[in-house]
């Protein structure tokens, strides 16, 4: 029995004799099966033609990433605490150099995920380290591989620890989730955001849609909302999805002026 992973979008599904018959994370209107069909690979596999980078991003704050880039190439954000670390986001691949250099940083007591198209091999990540993986309750039909470290939180926000904060801010998904870190950007506070606000490539305005490949956009009002969610929380720093998504100050400001331009191209 193998758990076989979706090579678009990098999802490791529950164990099987034969690769499943369709990955429905690909196949739901925000994402996409690739113009070949169809594929699918192992962990095994990717042992053999992949590895994972590192980047200190802050003091406190590690960026794990898979080279060469897989699936949606996302990287994954390590919270250094002394109370524990926290993972923000996941990578498919976990290889002994990875578990090495983890568990000699501390381990990971809990794993965080923005949104079903990062969800990739959480299940593994957890069972490695055994930590629970917290998702909200809303996107819990997105799972592709159950397991009993799986948490689902649910509401406007869950406080994970001392200083870290889910927030629910619907659009990408239903579930779409941000972590606050108080900590973060030297006590000015840092959001992370995976790409439910996602970071453009000046680094200085954000955007927000219910597909980015496919082009969807999401209502004026689903936009505000998102504004909303995040806005009774200080913050200064962001931190996309990507190693090059990070806006170093005025995030919380840049959010505002970029809902603001999105509702206004909206409304025509």
């Amino acid at each position: 029995m193998t758990p076989f992973i979706c090579v678009a979008c990098g999802t490791q599904h529950a164990a099987s004799e034969v690769v499943p018959a369709a990955c429905p994370i690909c196949q739901d209107e925000r994402q996409y099966v690739g113009a070949g069909g169809q594929r699918w690979t192992t962990m095994a596999a990717l042992h053999d033609t992949h590895m994972n980078a590192w980047r200190m991003h802050e003091a406190g704050l590690l960026g794990i990433g898979t080279v060469p880039a897989f699936a949606i190439g996302q990287r994954a954000l390590l919270i250094l605490r002394p109370e524990g670390n926290i993972l923000w986001d996941c990578v498919t691949l976990l290889d002994e150099a990875t578990l090495a250099l983890v568990r000699a940083l501390g381990g990971i007591s809990a794993i965080a995920i923005s949104h079903p198209h990062f969800y990739s091999a959480m299940v593994a990540w957890a069972q490695a380290f055994g930590c629970p993986v917290w998702l909200h309750v809303a996107d819990r039909g997105h799972v592709q591989r159950s397991d009993p470290a799986l948490r689902f939180w649910q509401g406007a926000t869950h406080a994970l620890a001392d200083g870290i904060t889910l927030i629910n801010a619907p659009g990408h998904f239903d579930g779409g989730t941000v972590l606050h870190w108080r900590d973060g950007a030297a006590g000015r506070g840092a959001l992370l955001t995976g790409d439910i606000i996602q970071l453009l490539p000046d680094a200085t305005r954000v955007s927000f849609m219910r597909s980015y490949p496919n082009l969807i956009p999401l209502p004026a009002r689903t936009v505000t909302a998102i504004e909303d969610a995040v806005a009774p929380f200080d913050f200064d720093r962001l931190y996309g999805a990507w190693w090059d998504r990070v806006m170093p100050e005025g995030g919380k400001a840049a959010i505002a002026l970029s809902a603001e331009r999105y509702r206004g191209w909206i409304a025509g």
